[in-house]
């Protein structure tokens, strides 16, 4: 092994971690579990090495002062710091490991392996121009967002990193190669790019008063000095890229089936999901007709339903049905205060059901900062795991200010309140920031960092259906119709997430599924399509985690028996991190630990 890892040098930086891990080994070896873990620690402390901004993200903030590195070097370090870690893991007997660490095993040896891939197969750095304007953003907006040092440290910090912006754009206009670049990511770009401009002026400058007379000079040069960066960049991205992106969206089978299933880490695989949903398409919509048959009878008591209705007719009746919901509007300016009301209503209702322990951690409701709009309409942005005690930020992104009347209220018929408090469950209670701020409190630091997304989202959208099912909003009929309307978004996320990759669904076909098959407004539907291309694989990881979590809970409640309950359950399967569901599974029902994705 120690030869391997010597081919592997090719820099100062790589040598240290080779002979960290060698020594390890070598002094560990009569100890797997021991081995293993210090495996585990150095990789999370090497964690800035890989990337600075990230590892601000998990509350790591000794590389707070320094930007990633971004060119072909910095990328080939990484793989070779990837294998010497991969060697490193394969040096350690899985199956002598405790449970919890084969689980932390199997999620180290996926993310090397995913990693590697997307650095070598999927290549985005040299395709996707928003990893680089994210990086920027969230550069800048992790330091001055939560409060966890002195602001002279962190306007500091921000200063030293606005001072590297022209060497990172410069470095990712580099790596970028126009004629693999998918025009509509080149178009988000353009608009994002100058929402990092916002973070500047919205959130650094009204604290520099704060500062003493030296950081506030050296920040106000850096801001300078990255909004020419930034304004050079814009013009490269307006006048080089866009005109030249040439690349296709659709990433094809074989690289969204290598995706998908780094992304899930599930035993379903790319078929098994969409006949699922397919499936599923049917069965959610059977559910909405008889719902709405209910709300149809309130207004028209004497309407005698046929036995066996056609597809045409159901439409009819649950179109009619979701208008009644559509004439409860927000205001279009105030959607933050309605989330705000309807999240402390929820997490009454948890308590008052005694649905799950519901933690005391700090949540605020913000307006999405802007170079992360044109994704979503909603996020949830946790503390990272190293960061404790510091707020979760529920971030909703406002209506466009050049929107039409019409789309302005089409958006509104889609957030109608029954919609914004299913996505208030989703984000909120007992949906993402329940369920983080709860797994979050998992010692492993490793199972943290290395969360997965079914998981997580499969998590917020049974949140959804619990809370339903056990009587939210009085029973009301309309926010279950209002519910599996979202689910049925789910459900079609996975139909157009394939169809659209490796199928070649056009935008009509697309629209069409989702606005009549799924009931979707034009502006949800016209966004998601938008997002679909923009991120593939990403879209299955709600149908396929609630699939999961569905699928454990029925098997845990015939395992339990009269022992089970909603609060003991929820506290347990939560109490683990947010590993993938079937390591849950496999800890809660005592099976063996299953392989991860390599």
């Amino acid at each position: 092994m120690f030869l391997t890892i010597a081919r592997l040098i090719r820099g100062p930086i790589v040598r240290r971690i080779a002979a960290a891990i060698a020594i390890t080994l070598a002094a560990q070896a009569w100890a797997s579990d021991d081995a293993f873990q210090e495996l585990a620690d150095k990789f999370v402390n090497d964690l800035p090495t890989f990337s600075p901004v990230a590892a601000t993200w998990i509350g790591d903030h000794r590389r707070d002062a320094d930007l990633d590195q971004v060119d072909a070097q910095a990328r080939a370090d990484l793989l070779a710091n990837l294998a010497v870690y991969r060697e490193a893991l394969d040096a350690i007997d899985r199956d002598t490991l405790s449970r919890a660490n084969q689980i932390d095993y199997e999620l180290l040896s996926s993310e090397i392996a995913s990693r590697t891939w997307s650095l070598e197969e999927l290549q985005e750095w040299a395709w996707n121009p928003l990893y680089f304007v994210n990086t920027a953003g969230s550069s800048i907006y992790n330091l001055v967002a939560r409060d966890f040092a002195p602001v002279e440290q962190r306007l500091d910090n921000a200063a030293a990193r606005l001072e590297q912006f022209p060497r990172f754009l410069e470095q990712a206009r580099a790596s970028l190669q126009p004629e693999r670049v998918p025009k509509i990511h080149a178009e988000t770009a353009v608009a994002q790019n100058l929402g990092v401009v916002s973070i500047i002026e919205n959130m650094i400058i009204p604290e520099m008063d704060q500062l003493t007379d030296a950081t506030r000079a050296r920040l106000e040069a850096a801001i300078e000095t990255a909004k020419d960066a930034l304004a050079e960049h814009q013009t490269w991205l307006e006048e080089e890229l866009l005109p030249r992106a040439a690349g296709d969206f659709r990433i094809g089978a074989e690289l969204f089936d290598r995706k998908l299933a780094f992304a899930l880490d599930s035993p379903l695989g790319r078929r098994d999901v969409v006949a699922r949903a397919e499936a599923e398409y049917e069965s959610v919509r059977n559910q909405m007709y008889e719902v709405a048959k209910e709300i149809y009878l309130a207004d028209h008591p004497y309407t005698a339903f046929p036995d066996n209705p056609d597809e045409a007719y159901k439409q009819v009746i649950i179109r009619a049905a979701l208008e009644k919901a559509y004439q409860h509007l927000p205001p279009a300016d105030g959607i933050v205060e309605v989330a705000e009301q309807q999240l402390q209503q929820a997490t009454d209702f948890v308590i008052e059901k005694n649905l799950v322990t519901m933690p005391d951690d700090p949540v605020e409701i913000i307006i999405m900062p802007e170079f992360q709009r044109g994704v979503s309409v909603a996020y949830l942005d946790s503390p990272g795991p190293l960061d404790k005690g510091q707020s979760t930020f529920y971030a909703v992104a406002p209506l466009p200010e050049d929107w039409t009347e019409e789309q302005v209220r089409s958006f509104l018929r889609e957030y109608n309140l029954y919609s914004l408090q299913d996505l208030t469950i989703h984000e909120g209670v007992p949906g993402h920031y329940l369920q983080l701020a709860l797994s979050n409190r998992y010692p492993s630091t490793l199972r943290g960092v290395l969360g997965s997304g079914p998981m997580i989202e499969g998590w917020a959208v049974y949140a959804e259906r619990l809370m339903v099912d056990e009587g939210y909003q009085d029973n009301d009929p309309l926010q279950r119709l209002i519910m599996l309307k979202w689910y049925l978004r789910a459900v079609t996320n996975a139909i157009i997430d394939t169809a659209i990759h490796v199928d070649g669904m056009t935008r009509d076909a697309a629209m069409q599924l989702m606005i009549e098959g799924g009931f979707q407004e034009e502006r949800e539907a016209a966004g998601k399509w938008v997002r679909a291309q923009l991120t593939s694989s990403q879209l299955s990881t709600y149908f396929v985690g609630y699939q999961e979590w569905v699928e454990l809970r029925k098997a845990v409640e015939a395992a339990w028996g009269d022992e089970f309950t909603l609060r003991r359950y929820h506290d347990q399967v939560l109490s683990y991190g947010s590993p993938p569901v079937k390591y849950i599974r496999a800890l809660v029902l005592n099976e063996p630990v299953p392989k991860g994705v390599n």
